[in-house]
């Protein structure tokens, strides 16, 4: 927020400070205190229209986070569906990096193919014109009776929805107050020639072009781009082609964010954002030819003020023909290439093919953990999910092998059981770690609920491989070392008790990663199964122990300790199953 509010300061001096350059005429004495007075008003309410979008993003996330995830996983068996999931999710969450990177991880995780993918890509740019549209309403003389009203709502209120609400209408409110406060500041430059001459610029499609791929690229928002457009058509200083021409450049200037984002990303990444930057590219160029044509048909389907005349009509016209004209730009190219889907996913897979690496020993590293999703705690804890899905699967590796090593008494598979540990530890300590950075963000009562049930069972999760690797395989590094080996009848009952918790862990791991209280009742259900199992072994060891010599009862201790360790596991198990039942079941 604060780096993006400097940025455009740093751009509207560099404007402001250059348009008498660009002019060759010099600020006259008297004009330089106005002038200063002027840049007071941009900058102040520059800040606060940032500060406003920031608050109803945040508000909009909160409010519809997790159920917008659960569209983009459900809805989206066709490229047309995923198109319309891509906008509302786009619209609600009003970002389309945040969409993005959801979609990257459904991707990797096998959830969606890249074709699939393509749809809600094309989607998100909808959405992302849901802001233009709302600007250019321009209720400014509500804004404080929505900045008021807004606040009572989220300090008053003891429901949790209605504070998210009046976040909205706090942003909002704050959004038209600065666009009030901007619009006065620029009230002087209606009659300020170097100002006016320099604008006349942008009538040059190239230019307006450039100019707007440029800012969106250095403030990273279009939404921002668009509302800052449609502010200097309700002066009047920019006409529709002009203003089309600089969301044309916003399109592009968003795909930089984009690509920025996929730097130390896998494959699948890169190639979700090169989608992005082909259909904004071919969007962009199928129009820059027609910008006249576009702006004839968004004439004839907005508002018409022919009471009006000159400057005047010009800004109260063109704020809504620039946001009609925005999203009548990504509808049609979304309709015209929602076809080439098929196309575009082949292409970026020719463009962006697997790289081949010489081959490394594996390190693990996290799939779906990304940093930039940390302001979003719905979809942060969505991600924090399904890598907790990743590490249980690890661990459940881990114990699927841990009883062939056992069997085979093999030191190789013992020291590879180990390194297996190494990896789960490294990514339990990156799923802590980003748990740590989310625990900083303001979370909902469920939210922090989540939170805690994903920390316990990554905590759990990582217990069950330290069983594993410090005290299962240690007991079979001891096995390895007598002479003799375990009757049939004991390796049949741990053999049944191993299949029982290798069952079990399965369970609690698809509970966490499908967040499904049914499986975690069969984790429960198998309880019976694995006592009457466990009491079994115990059962035939101890008849075994009566008639043992001192060689057979070492190997008994530790048939025991094998036993004992494998009913921890199935505790474990029932420890994280407990966390996603029903309070008071």
């Amino acid at each position: 927020m604060i780096a993006r509010t400097l940025t455009v300061i740093c751009m509207f001096i560099l404007i402001l400070a250059t348009a008498p350059a660009v002019a060759g005429i010099g600020v006259p004495e008297a004009q330089k205190f106005a002038w200063g007075i002027m840049l007071m008003g941009l900058f102040g309410g520059l800040a606060l229209f940032l500060l406003g979008l920031d608050r109803l993003t945040e508000a909009l996330k909160a409010a519809a986070g997790s159920r917008l995830q659960s569209f983009l996983e459900r809805f989206t068996t066709n490229r047309f569906n995923g198109a319309a999931v891509g906008a509302m999710c786009t619209a609600m969450l009003q970002s389309s990096s945040v969409t993005t990177v959801l979609v990257v991880g459904f991707v990797s995780s096998g959830v969606m193919t890249l074709g699939q993918s393509v749809g809600i890509i094309m989607g998100a740019n909808i959405g992302s014109t849901f802001t233009a549209q709302v600007i250019a309403f321009n209720v400014s003389e509500y804004a404080l009776f929505l900045v008021a009203g807004g606040f009572a709502m989220q300090t008053f209120s003891r429901q949790e929805q209605s504070k998210y609400y009046g976040g909205m209408f706090l942003g909002l409110g704050l959004i038209f107050f600065g666009m009030g406060i901007m619009t006065d500041a620029m009230i002087p430059l209606r009659t300020y020639p170097p100002f006016l001459e320099w604008m006349v610029q942008m009538e040059h499609p190239l230019v307006g072009l450039l100019i707007g791929a440029l800012f969106t690229a250095l403030i990273q928002s279009s939404a921002a781009t668009a509302g800052l457009v449609i502010i200097l058509a309700s002066q009047g200083f920019i006409s529709l082609p002009a203003g089309i021409a600089l969301a044309l450049g916003a399109n592009i200037g968003t795909c930089v964010t984009a690509m920025l984002a996929t730097i130390g990303k896998p494959r699948v990444a890169l190639r979700a954002a090169a989608v992005h930057v082909m259909f904004n590219v071919a969007g962009v160029l199928l129009w820059i030819g027609f910008i006249d044509q576009l702006a004839t048909l968004t004439v004839s389907l907005s508002p018409q003020y022919a009471h009006l005349q000159g400057i005047d009509r010009l800004a109260a016209e063109a704020p809504r023909q620039i946001a009609n004209a925005n999203t009548l730009f990504n509808v049609v190219n979304t309709l015209v290439f929602i076809g080439f889907a098929p196309f575009f996913a082949r292409l970026v897979m020719i463009l962006v093919p697997e790289q081949l690496e010489p081959q490394k020993p594996p390190i693990i590293v996290p799939k779906y953990l990304d940093k930039r999703l940390l302001d979003t705690p719905a979809a942060a804890l969505n991600l924090v999910r399904m890598e907790v899905g990743h590490l249980g699967q690890e661990v459940l590796q881990m114990t699927q092998a841990i009883w062939p090593a056992l069997k085979k008494l093999d030191n190789r598979l013992f020291r590879d059981l180990q390194k297996r540990d190494d990896a789960v530890d490294l990514l339990h300590a990156e799923i802590i770690s980003y748990l740590s950075m989310l625990g900083k963000k303001e979370l909902t009562a469920e939210q922090a609920h989540e939170y805690y049930v994903l920390s316990q069972a990554a905590d759990t999760l990582e217990r069950v491989g330290d069983i594993i690797e410090s005290e299962l395989v240690e007991t079979g590094f001891k096995m390895a070392q007598i002479p003799l080996r375990a009757g049939s009848q004991i390796i049949d009952i741990l053999g049944r008790l191993h299949t029982h918790i290798c069952m079990s862990l399965d369970l609690a791991v698809r509970t966490v990663n499908e967040n499904d209280q049914s499986l975690a009742q069969d984790v429960l259900s198998l309880r019976r199964e694995v006592n009457e199992t466990v009491e079994s072994a115990f059962r035939r060891q101890v008849e075994s122990m009566a008639a043992s010599e001192a060689e057979r009862l070492k190997l008994l201790q530790l048939e025991f300790e094998i036993t004992d360790k494998f009913k921890q596991i199935y505790s474990l198990s029932k420890r994280i199953a407990r966390l996603y039942k029903t309070p008071g079941e």
